[in-house]
């Protein structure tokens, strides 16, 4: 009996080194959610429901058919009030000869419109296309033509970017409406897509008076046959890229991630039936729609919403709505920190904080100040087959992308490929074997780009590219990686991973430059340059140089005080040579007063690299231009400029 009672604590404390060192639990929540994430989807692949509108009909009918579903702007709505609503919206788009498996595109801020034009499409087997409320101009017409959509919607914000006059610039002929639809101002127009025949499409804007229309219709359920017999790479909606490159994409979002991707997320969480997780990231992403929406209905907890972000509104809004979760995207958590801080940093119920894109030097000062105990990083992409999950409630994983254990690394090895990135190539391309053609594999501690493993049979069953854009697709996916006759998907990010089974993000290939013959991680000198206790954000680039090889190094700061004094710019200096190899040193600065970012907050790089040193065009922006000269960053004039094109100076 003696011996059993030192016995059961040795065998408790051996099993707790265990979990340690091999992360056993963590692994546990990871591998039993994609486990069910599976079963659940073999079944209801089989029963022909796996539109996420069967999900919301569930929680309708269900004892849950009275919890809160949605809150906006005050107001909240229960799974059966909300269920209603998105019946009458059905019923209308089917007036307006809406069919199964159409797509309509759909430009609006964040509502419960959205919301509801979003599962009104669902709810009759039509695909939403989602645009991003930021677009003008040619971009907008892009999206609206790339969606093949013959109806777009948009709400009473965007109407002026669809007026007659734009349309008609961009090749649009107008086209008379039905006199009898008084409601949403339609209107008609047609074009010619190149080597096709002419399309029309009709635009109708959501006002308050069609609102209320839709409102007095009957709430009518469409037949399990409208929905269709949906299988995981199907279309469940289409998400645009964010375009930070060029123009947006329009990613497939099948049902094997909007629903069952959206599974996983809400059980690794784990989501409780009283969680209210907050998001004011923008619907018309996948972030927000999947990731927050879907996955909170997974869950039959609740989703408070917040039109757009803002740092002023957003602990009022996540206060107001009693949010237990609060999701983030790219720079949010920065500009959160950023604003003034207040005796209220605290006064919240929030116990996670969810999203993607959280910058190292972020995260723990952000726990720390709003009290947040747990941080939930995801890497993933719209378009991507898989991706990594961080759960950290301490600093061993702390500005990690990505963690696990010993077991999952093992079972998921195969899925996956890091591969070293060939130096001498042109455009990023994987380093190859000269003998057997194959991949070279990083190893630990060093970057690579990450791949995820496609069946080179069946390519669409992981991975169902860019609809009608076969060209795009294509560039997307890899062979001959591990062995002859395979496929990857190329996800173009360096990542590193290292023996702790801890993933971290390196670059976005492309953004890597070289100089001096050496290879720039942009985001790791960006990460250097912000720790500077005068700079707000860094976004780091690679300009083009006269007379010079490579690209050298340019780092766009928002200074905190607004004014890059001679001692702030010298101590700069010194920070970044103190804290950089001399090839990685940003030899520009350009201050600005604010950065350039995408809609859900995540940097841009293209605009400031097509300004690059031209003194002239910054100057035109209002921003300014330094130099590294003498130990400090000085002023960089016109006559610097002319100088380096002259020749008479070499960096």
């Amino acid at each position: 009996m003696q011996s059993l009672s030192y016995a059961i604590p040795a065998a408790a404390a051996g099993l707790a080194y265990l979990n340690a060192r091999h992360a056993l639990r963590y692994d546990w929540n990871i591998i039993s959610n994609l486990t069910a994430m599976n079963i659940a989807g073999f079944f209801h692949e089989r029963r022909g429901n796996l539109n996420l509108f069967y999900v919301l009909e569930k929680h309708a009918q269900s004892s849950r058919g009275n919890h809160p579903w949605l809150i906006f702007n005050g107001r909240s709505w229960t799974y059966r009030e909300g269920y209603d609503v998105v019946l009458k919206y059905g019923t209308w788009f089917k007036s307006k000869g809406v069919q199964s498996e159409e797509i309509v595109a759909m430009d609006f801020v964040n509502s419960d419109t959205f919301i509801w034009v979003w599962f009104g499409l669902w709810s009759i087997g039509a695909k939403p296309a989602f645009i991003n409320y930021n677009l003008t101009e040619a971009p907008l017409i892009h999206t609206i033509k790339t969606s093949n959509a013959r109806l777009v919607l948009v709400d009473e914000n965007g109407r002026g970017k669809f007026s007659r006059e734009i349309l008609e610039a961009h090749g649009f002929k107008s086209r008379p409406a039905e006199v009898s639809d008084l409601h949403g101002s339609p209107a008609k127009y047609s074009y010619q897509p190149e080597g096709s025949q002419e399309r029309e499409i009709e635009i109708i804007s959501f006002d308050k008076n069609l609102g209320d229309h839709i409102l007095s219709l009957e709430p009518i359920r469409q037949p399990d046959s409208e929905r269709g017999d949906q299988k995981r790479k199907n279309m469940a909606m289409l998400i645009y890229t964010s375009g930070t490159t060029g123009l947006p994409k329009p990613a497939v979002m099948a049902w094997g991630k909007a629903n069952l991707g959206a599974r996983f997320v809400a059980g690794f969480i784990p989501l409780k039936k009283t969680d209210i997780m907050y998001t004011s990231m923008p619907l018309y992403h996948s972030s927000a729609a999947v990731l927050c929406v879907c996955a909170s209905l997974q869950a039959g907890s609740t989703v408070a919403l917040g039109t757009k972000f803002s740092h002023k509104k957003f602990w009022p809004e996540v206060r107001d709505s009693k949010a237990t979760i609060i999701q983030y995207v790219g720079e949010t958590l920065r500009y959160l920190l950023s604003a003034p801080k207040s005796i209220h940093d605290k006064d919240h119920n929030v116990r996670l904080a969810f999203g993607n894109g959280l910058r190292p030097d972020v995260w723990e000062p952000f726990k720390e100040r709003f009290g947040v105990e747990t941080v939930l990083e995801i890497y993933a992409a719209t378009e991507s087959p898989s991706g990594f999950w961080n759960k950290s409630s301490n600093t061993f994983s702390s500005g990690a992308i990505g963690r696990n254990g010993t077991v999952a690394a093992l079972l998921m090895g195969a899925s996956l490929a890091l591969v070293r990135m060939d130096p001498n190539a042109e455009t990023p391309e994987p380093l190859r074997d000269p003998d057997t053609g194959l991949c070279q594999l990083a190893d630990n501690d060093e970057p690579g780009e990450l791949m995820y493993k496609l069946d080179p049979a069946d390519i669409s069953q992981k991975f169902q590219g860019y609809y009608g854009n076969d060209k795009a697709t294509n560039s997307k996916i890899a062979r001959d990686i591990r062995v002859k006759g395979d496929a990857y998907f190329r996800t173009g990010d360096l990542l590193r991973r290292d023996a702790e089974n801890r993933w971290w993000w390196v670059d976005r290939l492309g953004d890597t430059f070289r100089w001096k013959s050496e290879n720039v991680s942009t985001a790791e000198v960006a990460g250097i340059v912000g720790t500077h206790g005068a700079i707000d954000e860094a976004n780091v680039y690679g300009v083009l140089v006269p007379r010079h090889d490579g690209r050298a190094g340019c780092a766009a700061v928002v200074i905190k005080d607004g004014i890059p004094s001679p001692d702030t710019m010298r101590s700069l200096a010194e920070h970044v040579k103190k804290s950089l190899p001399s090839f990685a040193v940003p030899l520009f600065i350009r201050v600005t007063k604010a950065m350039h970012t995408t809609g859900t907050n995540k940097q841009q790089k293209h605009l400031l690299q097509k300004d690059g040193i031209d003194v002239d065009a910054i100057a035109g922006t209002g921003d300014s231009l330094y130099w590294l000269r003498d130990g400090s960053y000085v002023p960089f004039t016109p006559n610097d400029l002319e100088s380096i094109q002259g020749g008479g100076v070499k960096l």
